[in-house]
């Protein structure tokens, strides 16, 4: 079964700054699309960043300019480079993934990937 496991979540102030991390049970490179979605309390699961094979990338508007994804091949690893954070970045935050040719990497299509995480907890405070 593929496995999906995140990591690097915690507790910061605004203006912080967290790495996760989500290291997969298998080849990343199988995957034609990865990325971060978030939930938070109350709100709709939103996307947060895709990156497939090619290494073409985006991010939803809310973080763009402030969170980075990339993925490490030779470590099945992807990444989310969060920087300048604020209280509004508070979220569980998952690791997505689809091995679907069609999928995209937009960012509000995350959500829509078959293979997720368990989820890390980001929480930014004033």
């Amino acid at each position: 079964q593929v496995q999906l496991l995140e990591s690097g979540g915690g507790s910061v102030q605004a203006g912080g700054s967290l790495r996760l991390s989500c290291e997969a049970s298998k080849n990343i490179y199988s995957w034609y699309c990865m990325g971060w979605f978030r939930l938070a309390p109350g709100k709709a699961r939103e996307g947060v960043a895709g990156i497939n094979n090619d290494g073409y990338s985006s991010y939803a508007n809310s973080v763009k300019g402030r969170f980075t994804i990339s993925k490490d091949n030779a470590k099945n690893t992807l990444y989310l480079e969060m920087n300048d954070l604020k209280p509004e970045d508070t979220a569980m935050y998952y690791c997505a993934a689809d091995s679907r040719g069609a999928c995209s990497v937009i960012a509000s299509e995350v959500t829509t990937y078959f293979d997720w995480g368990q989820g890390t907890q980001v929480t930014v405070s004033l």
